[in-house]
């Protein structure tokens, strides 16, 4: 399903639909959206509708796992920081390249866990962070940039969006995955 126009609506509710029934269910999503975006803040607000409706899905075990692949300056960032407001948080979430991880509390006992492994040459280097336990907390949500560059201890149920320039320069083509 592909999405070019400036609104989105229909191909936001599908994707969330799609993802909320593969984290309900044992079933893994099999499924790609592509929706292009012309602007920053249209990259936020896709992020931020969707994160709202994460908040609401419940889970087995686990955290939710929203894995963000693409080249440099390709819109993870800006992703994340819809994602975090659309969650209530306030502060605005900076690429943590040189800390790999940064964690903001919201709502009751839950957390945002933001991770990014641009530096990250193996996933064995977040191993000490204590990432596996990150991942089987189900109060967490755990978004990461540079997500390919730790394929191998990335839980198997994740929501991957993959992000391309567009032709434009303030154009993004994100694939949800």
């Amino acid at each position: 399903m592909k999405c070019q126009s400036t609104n989105c609506e229909y191909a936001i509710r599908f994707a969330i639909r799609q993802i909320r029934m593969a984290f309900v269910s044992d079933w893994h999503h099999c499924f790609m959206i592509e929706i292009t975006t012309h602007s920053a803040s249209q990259t936020k607000n896709i992020a931020s509708a969707l994160a709202k409706e994460i908040k609401k899905t419940p889970h087995k075990t686990g955290a939710f796992v929203v894995a963000l692949e693409g080249n440099l300056g390709s819109g993870k960032t800006t992703f994340a920081q819809g994602f975090a407001r659309g969650l209530g948080i306030k502060d605005i979430p900076k690429s943590p390249t040189f800390v790999l991880m940064n964690v903001y509390p919201f709502g009751k006992a839950r957390h945002l866990v933001h991770i990014d492994c641009y530096r990250i040459k193996s996933s064995k280097e977040l191993l000490h962070l204590g990432v596996k336990e990150i991942f089987k907390d189900p109060h967490s949500i755990v978004v990461i940039e540079w997500a390919e560059r730790i394929k191998k201890i990335l839980p198997k149920s994740i929501v991957r969006i993959s992000f391309h320039h567009g032709k434009k320069s303030n154009e993004r083509k994100l694939k949800v995955l």
